[in-house]
């Protein structure tokens, strides 16, 4: 399976994504107890995402433990490590990084489809609408109403590590930039101004918030988006990664629709 997460984030995150699932090795006792009550749907994409972590960590050179989820459903990864995974049907995702390499990083994968109805104006500001509006005229085949929901996701999964806060969804105004599409498919960039005050470990402060980048990608079925915040730590290093894929070859599954995030 080509790798589209790979193509979002810096040399030195690790990266292991599946279509379908990986059901071995087994789960924890720890973890087993997280999900022991789970219908089955969720004990397998819980499951195929934290044998994914445990792959990325261990290409970082760390070994197999526990990721228990934390009060927001963030994994509990070990300490000197920043991650994410994200899930969607047919679809798992785990990235992870030092954190000498990056403060915090956040990746989420939705399946390429609308938003079901009503949905966009609980997640979306007036302005954010008018833009999608605008884009959707002129991109109508990129899915941008998922695009923000995705995008929106990946900002809270770095903003939540290191404030220890909630990030409403109208407390970030996203803005989103179109590259050349490739082979591939339809990619680009946005910014997301937090409308809120700022926190530490967050960089580009103005007026009372802060801005930060992410990358986006709508290919194969999928849409995905990524925030990688570098790390400023005194001494802070850029470790020299392989940038070939991570991808799980010989699993593959058909995308169907899109259903609301849950704790991973």
């Amino acid at each position: 399976m080509t790798s589209l997460m790979r193509r979002l984030l810096p040399a030195a995150v690790e990266v292991t994504e599946v279509r379908g699932e990986l059901v071995t090795p087994p789960l924890f006792p720890e973890e087993e107890a997280v999900v022991a009550r789970a219908v089955d749907r969720r004990r397998r994409e819980f499951a195929t995402g934290r044998r994914c972590a445990r792959l990325s960590l261990a290409a970082l050179g760390f070994p197999a433990v526990p990721l228990l989820p934390g009060p927001r459903g963030e994994p509990g990864w070990p300490a000197g490590v920043v991650g994410a995974i994200s899930h969607c049907d047919g679809y798992r995702v785990a990235a992870v990084a030092r954190d000498t390499d990056l403060a915090a990083l956040g990746v989420d994968a939705e399946t390429h489809a609308p938003l079901p109805d009503g949905v966009l104006e609980a997640v979306s500001l007036p302005e954010e609408r008018a833009d999608l509006a605008r884009l959707g005229r002129t991109a109508p085949e990129v899915p941008w109403d998922l695009l923000l929901f995705s995008a929106k996701e990946s900002v809270f999964k770095v903003w939540f590590p290191l404030t220890r806060r909630p990030l409403g969804f109208e407390e970030a105004r996203l803005r989103f930039t179109r590259e050349p599409d490739t082979a591939l498919g339809a990619r680009g960039t946005f910014s997301a101004r937090l409308l809120v005050p700022l926190p530490s470990g967050f960089a580009g402060a103005a007026g009372g918030g802060a801005e930060v980048a992410g990358r986006w990608l709508v290919a194969e079925g999928l849409v995905l988006t990524s925030v990688a915040l570098a790390a400023r730590l005194a001494g802070a290093r850029s470790r020299a990664c392989d940038p070939a894929d991570r991808a799980v070859a010989g699993v593959s599954g058909a995308p169907v629709q899109p259903g609301p995030s849950c704790p991973l």
